[in-house]
């Protein structure tokens, strides 16, 4: 789908590629240089998606979330100086790999191989298809960073021999993605206790 044709319901649509997992989506303007900045902004709740467009917050009115308003994260980048720590928390993904990793997010489990989730072969085009208008709002030049550990310079997470992550939050699986361009900021976090 061209970025031109990508429109708010579209965006829903590919949103249920997380309806069953606890992920967190949300998309911020970029307002800072340091987009470090936007991306604690998004984890706090403190932005909006620029375009109007669905935000999913898998904790919203829950109890955790009533009791510590930053739940699940275990911290959040608040100013410039936090940008080198995070930084080295993360790794920058070539686009070629990222949809692999959208799906592997809507996946919700540390499987080394997902040819062994049932009935992934029947789910997988779908599934692709949803990643694909998920990608396809970030244009070329978007970079992308993953906390997710991978092997090989275009790692394809569909068959990736570890799942080592940096843990942003206080759960036990947490993969995600950010994606940075001129515009936008984007956070999308995979939350699970397994």
């Amino acid at each position: 789908m061209a970025e031109d044709q990508l429109d708010g319901q579209a965006w829903s649509e590919a949103l249920k590629l997380y309806e069953w997992i606890s992920t967190f989506v949300g998309v911020a303007p970029r307002a800072h240089e340091e987009w470090w900045l936007d991306v604690g902004a998004i984890m706090r709740l403190e932005t909006r998606d620029p375009r109007g467009w669905e935000s999913i917050d898998p904790f919203e009115g829950e109890e955790e979330r009533l009791d510590d308003p930053l739940y699940p994260w275990l911290a959040t980048p608040a100013a410039a100086e936090d940008a080198e720590h995070y930084q080295a928390r993360v790794k920058e993904l070539p686009r070629s790999s990222v949809r692999s990793l959208l799906v592997l997010l809507g996946v919700g489990r540390s499987l080394t191989d997902l040819s062994r989730l049932p009935g992934w072969e029947q789910r997988r085009p779908a599934e692709e298809r949803r990643a694909g208008v998920i990608l396809s709002r970030f244009p070329e030049g978007t970079r992308f960073y993953t906390n997710l550990g991978w092997t090989g310079d275009q790692p394809d997470f569909y068959q990736q021999p570890t799942r080592a992550h940096n843990s942003f939050s206080q759960c036990d699986w947490d993969p995600g993605l950010i994606a940075v361009n001129d515009d936008e900021v984007a956070v999308i976090w995979t939350l699970m206790n397994e």
